[in-house]
């Protein structure tokens, strides 16, 4: 399968590009810094993300999001990464699964609570996790976009351990056998490829856990 990671060079790309290409298949990075493009061999695109167009992406079955930033002044992006993507991507066979954020997740059935709303949630990480669901709000407007978003739990560990256990889950917040909602970097990245390879939840939000 032909994959492309956009934002490779960040903790979570990596994890992905390297997860898919231990996997066998054939994965592109696509990043904007010159730089770090020798971390990649041949297979890597040097573009600003904003700068893509449908001829850079058409020969990719997969296009993964992996964009990300914690900026205070660039947080605007994340809505604005998702509506470029989806709209390059709009009526067109390929896949885009992109790296979400926990804060957006329902802690009610009714799906009317997000994490982000609740007395405990962290100040400091609001503005954040709002952005991403505004992204995810984006995406669910592309009814002709082939989405999945995938949600990591809320405690996102890039130095976790690799145990290939996980918890897949829908839209609400969930906590695992320890009470936790915690899951490494190598194990959402085996949980994203699986995705890519399963393709079980198309023009969906899903979330995985650490079991």
């Amino acid at each position: 399968m032909k994959i492309a990671v956009i934002s490779a060079s960040g903790k979570a790309g990596r994890e992905i590009f390297d997860e898919a290409s231990k996997r066998g298949h054939d994965v592109t990075a696509i990043i904007r810094d010159s730089k770090k493009a020798d971390a990649f061999g041949e297979q890597v695109i040097i573009k600003d993300l904003f700068d893509l167009d449908y001829a850079d992406l058409e020969k990719f079955d997969v296009i993964v999001d992996a964009f990300g930033t914690h900026q205070p002044e660039l947080l605007e992006l994340h809505p604005k990464v998702i509506e470029k993507l989806a709209g390059l991507l709009e009526n067109k066979p390929n896949r885009l699964l992109v790296v979400g954020g926990a804060g957006s997740l329902y802690v009610d059935p009714e799906h009317t609570v997000q994490l982000f709303d609740t007395p405990d949630f962290p100040d400091a990480f609001k503005p954040l996790a709002k952005a991403q669901s505004k992204a995810l709000d984006v995406l669910r407007s592309f009814d002709d976009v082939n989405w999945t978003f995938i949600s990591p739990a809320a405690d996102f560990r890039f130095d976790g351990p690799r145990t290939g256990n996980y918890i897949l889950a829908g839209e609400e917040f969930t906590l695992n056998s320890e009470n936790e909602s915690q899951i490494s970097y190598a194990d959402y990245a085996i949980a994203m490829v699986d995705e890519i390879e399963n393709n079980e939840h198309n023009k969906e939000r899903i979330s995985v856990v650490a079991k």
